[in-house]
């Protein structure tokens, strides 16, 4: 149970490791795209508050209890989205898109949202095997006598179950 529990651990040192990565590469996009456009400063605001909620929200590697999990979800889930609309708006500046630094950025971003999924999904497998390992008896009893508790998993954010509606206007 030790060893799982500390394998769960070293799993979500990983998971905060890709968010961190996000973060900071976020962060300097940030600051491009301040640099390069001007454009509705109401969506830039919202991406550096996401990014403060999100930073903001830690989780102790020893209290990863599924409310615990589920806040963090949350605040990374705002994270995203917020920057999602920022790049909705971002691609009305032809100019920024082309620039190099702006288009090394979109890869690596795609590259860390890959890394951060890989992370999550072996977090997922490692908390799932712990679970089903410490509700088994005999193993219960003794899970129960040295309090190891069930942890949190990820889980998809709300309303990803349905397919984005996507709609070509070729007027």
């Amino acid at each position: 149970m030790v060893t799982m529990s500390e394998n769960i651990r070293g799993k979500w040192a990983q998971v905060e490791s890709q968010y961190q990565r996000r973060t900071d590469l976020y962060n300097s996009i940030i600051s491009v795209v301040e640099a390069s456009a001007e454009f509705e400063k109401s969506t830039l605001t919202e991406v550096v508050e996401a990014r403060a909620r999100a930073t903001a929200v830690q989780i102790d590697a020893n209290q990863l209890t599924p409310e615990a999990v589920a806040a963090f979800q949350q605040a990374q889930d705002q994270f995203s989205n917020a920057f999602s609309r920022l790049l909705a708006v971002i691609e009305q500046y032809p100019q920024l898109q082309t620039t190099t630094q702006f288009r090394e950025f979109q890869v690596q971003i795609e590259g860390t949202e890959n890394r951060i999924n890989k992370a999550r999904d072996d977090f997922n497998v490692a908390v799932q095997d712990y679970n089903a390992y410490i509700r088994r008896f005999p193993n219960n009893i003794i899970a129960a006598l040295f309090g190891f508790k069930p942890k949190g998993y990820f889980e998809a954010a709300s309303g990803t179950e349905k397919a984005p509606d996507i709609s070509f206007d070729l007027k």
